[in-house]
């Protein structure tokens, strides 16, 4: 996994953990279900890169 996937990933799940915490205090179940899928998206991504990298050694 490159450098920048890994950034990309993290920001992806950082900005979900935001949009969550943002739909909790303002009491959004629809922004804050949207952070969580948006943590989720950034699991799977982390998930395959990881099986690529497997791959490749």
């Amino acid at each position: 996994m490159s450098a920048t996937d890994k950034i990309k990933n993290k920001l992806d799940d950082l900005g979900g953990k935001a949009k969550e915490a943002i739909g909790k205090a303002t009491d959004d179940d629809s922004t804050k279900n949207e952070g969580k899928a948006d943590q989720v998206k950034a699991d799977f991504k982390d998930a395959g890169e990881k099986v690529k990298d497997a791959f490749k050694h």
